[in-house]
């Protein structure tokens, strides 16, 4: 993994590019403009990093947000493949977790409640009977300080935020550091590290929603997946683990080779039945901490296709089944099943379960990971 690398100087006034100083400088560029103020009066940003070969990504310091994405088709043609809002106003106001950073716990702890060296601990409830994404003001609804940073491969954006303890029920001063990188081989690579004073639990994860054929061109049912996983997590009526690590053979959850996400999505299956479709964490094979290839996506017409390489032992596949008729970015809305994520993460609830990996953060630790999308075409 690479390390964060040390920022560039501060912004000039108004909007600033930065260049990455190589033979791409003319191209490789980070803007900034404003994006809006929070009701209690915070400036928000957004950064336009653009890559040598004309790749964007827009990036907000509001939940660290990617609001864009825009990666060429087989003809060359520039599109944007992940949903959004236009404007912070509705980010704010009914947000899905569209393209956010998530945290301090990404995905679900079971009734809001883990125990550590003997201490119990009480998070909100804010999914039903468990607790969601960090919370009721999670990562995700935060503004975070940002910096343009110099990398030789592209362009990138640091962000750091500062989470007091006992923020959200969680012990220990936590702080936390990502770096997008828009690297110039069309990756959108994101590193998080993060430390605190006292033990804690952590899984950071990123949130976007996806569609290679452009978003709100329908749903994702043909796009052609596959995961490096031969377990997955089964769960509870509530999306909580169980605790068993089942093979994916012989289940709708096969996805060793390549196969559209649709053929067995309705399948009649409990564990399909309790996510309305897939929305189940995979454990991804090889070893934590190695930068291995956790999945690849086709879309047949557009020919675009996305490779997600991780550190992280699990990954999270969500279809969209909750998405209904969302008003998103340029007047498109956005139907059931038109996006699918993939979140890398530690696994759901780890805190309470023996045999998952380890979410424990002690002080003197760092908490390292990465992940990298990569966009190419057929």
């Amino acid at each position: 993994m690479n390390r964060l690398i040390k920022p560039i100087g501060a912004l000039l006034c108004g909007m600033a590019i930065v260049s990455t100083g190589t033979a791409h400088a003319a191209q490789s560029r980070i803007t900034k403009s404003s994006f809006g103020r929070t009701a209690s009066g915070q400036n928000v940003d957004l950064y336009t990093l653009t890559n040598s070969n004309g790749a964007q990504a827009k990036i907000t310091n509001y939940g660290g947000i990617v609001v864009s994405l825009m990666v060429p088709d087989q003809r060359g043609l520039m599109g944007d493949v992940v949903l959004g809002f236009d404007t912070l106003n509705e980010y704010v106001k009914s947000n899905p977790y569209f393209g956010a950073l998530i945290g301090r716990f990404g995905n679900r702890i079971a009734k809001g409640r883990f125990t550590l060296n003997g201490k119990t601990y009480k998070l909100a409830t804010n999914n039903g009977p468990n607790h969601l994404h960090g919370g009721a003001v999670g990562f995700d609804k935060k503004v975070w300080k940002a910096l343009p940073v110099r990398r030789n491969n592209g362009v990138a954006l640091e962000l750091r935020l500062f989470s007091p303890n006992g923020e959200e029920g969680y012990p220990g001063n936590l702080n936390t550091r990502v770096l997008y990188t828009l690297t110039n081989r069309n990756e959108l690579r994101i590193d998080y590290s993060a430390v605190s004073d006292q033990a804690t639990v952590i899984n950071l994860t990123h949130h976007t929603y996806f569609n290679l054929s452009g978003h709100g061109n329908g749903t994702i049912l043909n796009h052609r997946l596959m995961i490096n996983a031969n377990r997955f997590t089964p769960t509870d009526a509530t999306s909580i683990p169980t605790g068993e690590l089942r093979s994916v053979a012989g289940t709708p959850f096969d996805f060793r080779r390549m196969t559209a996400i649709g053929a067995r999505i309705n399948a009649n299956d409990q564990q399909i039945k309790f996510g309305q479709g897939y929305d189940h964490n995979y454990v991804i094979n090889g070893r934590r901490g190695t930068l291995r290839l956790a999945s690849r996506v086709e879309e047949p017409v557009s020919g675009r296709i996305m490779t997600v390489h991780t550190t992280e032992p699990g990954m999270q596949l969500y279809t969209g089944n909750f998405l209904s008729n969302v008003k998103g970015k340029g007047g498109k809305t956005y139907v059931r099943r038109g996006a699918f994520c993939l979140e890398t993460q530690n696994f759901p609830d780890a805190p309470n379960k023996l045999n998952f990996p380890s979410s424990v953060l002690r002080p003197g630790q760092v908490y390292r990971q990465t992940t990298v999308y990569r966009f190419l075409t057929r």
